[in-house]
């Protein structure tokens, strides 16, 4: 029942993410093809450096083609609907964010499932969540999620740590899944909605970023 569970957010979470690809593409007035790529670079970008390091080869979606056709077809669905939120961004960042919390715990299953140490699922749950997005942004022009102020990784290690550490406690992993997936995206949308951010590093007066006077 788990496991079917865990297909089913895997397959909601690349959705997801293909779509923020796509109205990343709709920003920049791509065309179908722009579209196409940003949806499914998105898509599976985090998924495949996962299975890339886990040495899992094929990665998931050579092995199961259907992950590149659903990509596609809502990169093409988003094409003629991205029109319709009245603010493409901030529809953007909230999907982002929903995207976002889903990966980091299935990625940190998926790392489990393989074999993986706590350490090693959890890194391996923030891969999974964020590098689409920073691949989407890059392609897309954007200034890369990573690099802005609001709260992105540190959503994304909360909830891949909430379910490994749950999971490793004995909690029933639907409970675990979804506390993962609630303290990601609650942190995230504290970040979205109040503007909360990590302290950032500030240069004493009188010194150089690089240290020299």
């Amino acid at each position: 029942m788990f496991q079917t569970v865990t297909i089913l957010l895997d397959w909601f979470g690349l959705g997801i993410f293909a779509m923020t690809g796509a109205l990343v593409a709709s920003r920049k007035e791509m065309d179908i093809t722009g579209f196409a790529l940003l949806g499914f670079v998105t898509g599976v970008g985090g998924g495949t450096i996962r299975d890339l390091v886990l040495g899992r080869t094929p990665v998931f979606w050579v092995q199961e083609p259907a992950y590149v056709l659903v990509c596609l077809g809502v990169a093409v669905l988003t094409f003629f609907f991205a029109h319709i939120p009245q603010s493409r961004y901030r529809f953007l960042l909230w999907l982002d964010a929903v995207g976002l919390s889903l990966f980091a715990v299935t990625g940190a299953e998926r790392a489990l499932e393989a074999g993986a140490g706590p350490v090693i699922a959890v890194t391996m749950g923030v891969a999974t969540a964020t590098f689409g997005g920073i691949l989407r942004d890059l392609l897309g022009g954007e200034s890369p999620v990573i690099l802005r102020r609001e709260i992105y990784i540190t959503a994304a290690l909360l909830g891949a740590a909430t379910f490994v550490a749950l999971g490793a406690l004995g909690t029933p992993r639907e409970v675990a899944l979804g506390s993962g997936f609630g303290a990601a995206f609650l942190l995230r949308a504290a970040g979205l909605v109040w503007g909360l951010s990590l302290p950032r590093y500030r240069a004493r007066p009188g010194r150089t970023p690089e240290g020299r006077d």
